[in-house]
């Protein structure tokens, strides 16, 4: 029991508003953020979190980076969450969304969002440059996509 509770501890996945998410993706003016919502409950989420995973690992020290946002119910974070990142060894950044109602915040992340997960948003502030997938990706289209991104292509 100690021992769960120090990896716990260990791993820190911050709850985060989506005013605080919108602060950071404005505050990081020359970056590109890809911010992908997930839960432990979706297959095509987890199937696809390694994919994300790599694309954060191959662009340290980049303009790139890749915030994965849980969407999981808060109540979770310890049992459920926490415990599934270790699990994976994940590297990325990981943040658990705290807002109770999604029907109030969904349309604020992008207004052609059904709600269904996977979800991605790539942002870059300072081209006021924003995309919106609901969609699984693999690593090729992943990867596609940013350097499309990157680019400035649709």
């Amino acid at each position: 029991m100690i021992l769960l509770l120090a990896i716990l501890s260990s791993l820190t996945i911050p709850l985060i508003s989506l005013d605080d998410l919108e602060s950071r993706l404005e505050g990081g003016r020359d970056t590109v953020y890809i911010v992908n919502f997930w839960a432990t409950w979706c297959k095509p989420c987890v199937k696809e979190l390694g994919n994300f995973d790599s694309i954060a690992r191959e662009n340290q020290g980049n303009a790139v980076k890749v915030l994965l946002v849980s969407i999981d119910d808060k109540s979770t974070l310890y049992t459920k969450v926490s415990p599934f990142v270790h699990s994976l060894r994940l590297r990325s950044e990981v943040l658990m969304l705290d807002e109770l109602k999604p029907h109030l915040w969904i349309d604020r992340v992008d207004s052609s969002w059904s709600g269904a997960i996977p979800a991605t948003m790539f942002v870059q502030s300072s081209t006021r440059r924003r995309e919106f997938f609901e969609q699984e990706f693999s690593y090729v289209e992943l990867n596609n996509k940013i350097s499309d991104f990157l680019k400035g292509t649709p």
